[in-house]
């Protein structure tokens, strides 16, 4: 019993001792010395960290790489789609819209891909829907080529009328387009609810409302800008105006300034017309019928033709839901002379090559 006691009391002194020596192999950490041992602890660490981080650096790198060749790729294939092939599939389109492809370049401005095929693919959509045409036929390949051939004259007659209507000061606000569609809505041509209107819209043009609005606003502003540029016709409606102001007969004032041949002869005398009427312009019938019998309009423009016109409407016999009119028609001139002299100053570039017709 005596000597397991002395054993283990043996055991406890050695180990005791190996505790002590031990403690002596630990350097001591005094002020001389920290800087040397923080530094042994870190090089520690580092042998861990670089590694991870030199991995790090490489998934970053290797990941911008393929960025970049992925943006590449899909660049070049949407070069390829747009000016090579000449796509117009919706795909192509919303792309467009998103990144400003130039179609054109006028100058110093571009002109975008997209105004491009938003004005063609309406075209496409209206005769395929409306009139059973297929463009994988020979006829409809030319047709299409047309219509190529049409949007892209569109859109680049469109920039410089903007350009002439930057100059000028003229611009087509959010009423502008408003009372336009009033004026289709009472004269039931583009229906009357707005759910009707987002209806028709889509079945023919395959537009949203927000689209059919801004194909509105671009013709009132090619309409402002033929009024603004002939100064002539205006001045000489301006003139008629006054003469029936001073209380000359609207048949004699007719007859003198009208160049509508077909009623001038006449006193200016069209018929009679309801709001429903299509053989006369849907601007002239709503100035008509808002008018009380006898009475005449100031100068307004309506569409004339091909074009446009300046005119004054006259309420010769008021019948209630229709009423028999007459007008003075001085025609304005056509903004496409203006527009040629433009492109022989400033030439436009295609970025495109299109069929011939």
């Amino acid at each position: 019993m005596v000597k397991k006691k002395l054993k283990k009391l043996q055991q406890k002194r050695e180990a005791a001792r190996e505790t002590h020596e031990q403690a002596q192999d630990i350097p001591k950490i005094t002020n001389e010395n920290v800087a040397e041992h923080r530094e042994e602890v870190l090089s520690g660490a580092r042998k861990y960290i670089y590694p991870l981080q030199h991995s790090k650096h490489r998934i970053v790198l290797w990941s911008t790489i393929l960025v970049i060749a992925a943006v590449l790729v899909l660049s070049t294939v949407l070069v390829m789609l747009l000016y090579r092939q000449q796509s117009t599939s919706r795909f192509i389109y919303q792309v467009s819209r998103v990144v400003p492809f130039p179609v054109a370049r006028i100058g110093n401005s571009f002109v975008d891909y997209e105004n491009y095929l938003f004005e063609l693919r309406h075209y496409i959509h209206y005769y395929e829907s409306q009139e059973d045409l297929s463009f994988m036929t020979e006829e409809g390949a030319q047709q299409l080529a047309s219509y190529k051939n049409r949007a892209l004259d569109d859109v680049v007659n469109h920039a410089y009328v903007k350009q002439i209507a930057k100059e000028l000061d003229i611009t087509v606000s959010t009423q502008d387009v408003d009372e336009q569609i009033r004026i289709a809505r009472e004269q039931s041509r583009l229906g009357s609810t707005d759910d009707i209107l987002e209806d028709v819209v889509r079945e023919y043009w395959n537009w949203s409302i927000t689209d059919f609005r801004r194909s509105l606003a671009s013709e009132l502003l090619v309409q402002k800008v033929t009024r603004a540029l002939d100064t002539e016709a205006q001045q000489v409606a301006e003139q008629a105006l006054a003469d029936l102001d001073g209380g000359a007969d609207f048949a004699d004032v007719a007859k003198e300034y009208s160049q509508d041949e077909a009623s001038a002869q006449n006193g200016g005398e069209f018929g009679e017309v309801d709001a429903s009427d299509r053989n006369v312009s849907q601007a002239t019938v709503d100035t008509l019928l808002r008018l009380e019998e006898g009475e005449y309009s100031g100068v307004t423009v309506i569409p004339y033709r091909t074009g446009y016109a300046l005119a004054i409407i006259k309420n010769v016999e008021d019948k209630g839901s229709s009423a028999r009119g007459a007008h003075i028609v001085i025609p304005l001139q056509d903004v496409s002379e203006t527009l040629n002299d433009r492109k022989e100053d400033q030439p436009y570039r295609l970025y495109i090559s299109l069929p011939e017709q």
